[in-house]
């Protein structure tokens, strides 16, 4: 495939055809219908999948858009016409890496040069950005290939555009220009037609879904605001949604007003967390995964019987602090195989295990196997502390990754069972990155990627999922095909105070 590159003034295809090596680039001079007519002229000679890119300068239209800022069309509006560019986020980020200042939204083409503060005024009320005289015109041709729009800004609300060759700023924009041009090399190398293989199950689990629907009941049962200690789940997207729903995330028990509602997060509190709200006087919903709370108990139980107890985890996880203040006396935290060798009990016949929830499952049973060795009488939880939603998205994982050429995990990056699913794809087929969205999805990931795996960790929304599968497409047409390992079909029900 070729890139197809649209840069309509003659000083701006100068400037990024050395940045475009493998690119054919045009120009015709402003305005849409030069643009039209160009658009016409080239789809003659292009083949049915190769990418289209307009490139060029542009103006302003939303108040702290600088002369030298990178403008990345999510669309392009003309007339009554959208052109949507779904791969705006990952051309964005590639923009970003190389250090540019880069915003994403609607760039509106308008058919005259637009000199008025008021005018431009009344152009930002549409919910464009930015403004050019051809992206609309050169794209309304198009059809579904891979397409991308890049601006950069000479000019603004207050900075009304004469001419983008002789613009004050012009040569600082240039300058960007030309390094705009190697992103958009970078991007097109990723369009191809590719198969994507999601891992399933996926996203969230009985425990996360029980968590958010906690939070959410409280804020209709109580009103706004609601506490919430620690993150509820570990998930950015869903922490900023609660947020604008009226939840209010803190720390520590300290930060919630006396008498307030606050909420346990999934992943567990400690005891002397608990005696805190109560002293307190809050009104504590716990909104603890039930699993988790499993732990807990057999913590207890352990501790009652006078063993050691090996802890199975990760330092500073907050379900690890959460089940080793239920015994701080008794709990040894070991993180690897290697830890084993170094545990020092005061009796080898009183030593018993647990784990945390998220932990991989490979992993894991090599240090039980270690610990095991060394104590022949351990005694364990009554069953797998690895919770099922792990178990099952792990196997997943690991099926979609022997058929991918690199995994894609959706995830936050403070998300123990998302990392762990990205470690056990790097195994399996060598490549694999945890993202938060599509915004983290960089160009390079994909060039020569014929198949990509994907999935997410259970603190990850459903939605994200779509909304990268949506962005791949955009880079050409792909075939989805979905690896269901097993149905999960597991619920939990509400605590008693938000259940009524």
């Amino acid at each position: 495939m070729t890139l197809l590159v649209y840069a309509p003034l003659w000083i701006e295809a100068r400037t990024v055809a050395p940045g475009l090596p493998r690119a054919r680039v045009v120009h015709s001079g402003m305005g849409p219908l030069r643009a039209h007519s160009a658009a016409a002229s080239l789809w003659q000679e292009a083949g049915p999948d190769d990418p289209v890119a307009v490139i060029g300068f542009g103006g302003a239209l939303r108040p702290g858009l600088r002369p030298g800022d990178v403008v990345v069309a999510s669309e392009v509006r003309g007339g009554d016409r959208v052109v949507a560019c779904p791969t705006a986020p990952v051309l964005a980020a590639e923009l970003r890496r190389l250090g540019m200042t880069v915003h994403i939204g609607p760039v509106l083409t308008v058919d005259a040069v637009v000199r008025r503060k008021d005018d431009r005024a009344a152009l930002a009320e549409t919910g464009a950005i930015a403004i050019d005289m051809e992206s609309a015109a050169f794209l309304d041709l198009v059809g579904d290939r891979p397409r991308a729009v890049v601006r950069v800004i000479v000019d603004g609300p207050d900075r009304p555009l004469v001419s983008p060759a002789t613009v004050r700023t012009g040569f600082h924009a240039r300058r960007v220009l030309a390094r705009a041009a190697t992103a958009l090399q970078t991007w097109a190398d990723a369009c191809a037609p590719r198969s994507i293989r999601l891992a399933g199950p996926r996203s969230f689990c009985a425990g996360v879904e029980r968590a958010i629907a906690v939070v959410e009941a409280a804020l209709k049962q109580y009103g706004a605001p609601v506490y919430v200690r620690k993150q509820i789940v570990h998930n950015i997207h869903v922490v900023r949604d609660l947020e604008e729903r009226g939840a209010v995330f803190v720390d520590e028990v300290s930060e919630a007003p006396d008498g307030s509602t606050l909420v346990f997060s999934a992943h567990g509190v400690a005891p002397q967390v608990r005696d805190e709200a109560a002293a307190r006087g809050l009104d504590v919903i716990d909104a603890t995964c039930p699993l988790v709370s499993k732990v807990h108990a057999e913590a207890r139980r352990f501790a009652a019987r006078g063993d050691t107890i090996v802890l199975i985890g990760h330092r500073g996880h907050e379900e690890v602090e959460g089940t080793t203040g239920e015994a701080p006396d008794q709990v040894v935290l070991v993180e690897s195989v290697d830890g084993v060798a170094a545990l020092d009990v005061p009796d080898p016949d009183r030593v018993s295990y647990l784990m945390q929830t998220t932990l991989a499952v490979d992993e894991s049973h090599d240090i039980v196997g270690a610990l095991r060795e060394r104590f022949p009488n351990l005694h364990g939880p009554s069953s797998d502390d690895i919770c099922y939603a792990t178990t099952n998205r792990q196997a997943a994982v690991r099926e979609v990754a022997r058929a991918s050429d690199i995994v894609l995990v959706v995830g936050s990056g403070n998300s123990s069972n998302s990392r762990r699913l990205v470690e056990l794809a790097s195994r399996e087929c060598g490549e694999a990155y945890l993202i938060d969205d599509e915004h983290d999805i960089l160009p390079g990931y994909l060039a020569g990627r014929r198949t990509v795996g994907l999935s997410a960790g259970a603190s990850a929304p459903p939605a994200l999922v779509e909304r990268v599968v949506d962005t791949l497409a955009g880079f050409g047409p792909i075939e989805r095909l979905e690896h269901n390992v097993v149905t999960e079909s597991v619920e939990f029900s509400l605590p008693k105070e938000v259940s009524r």
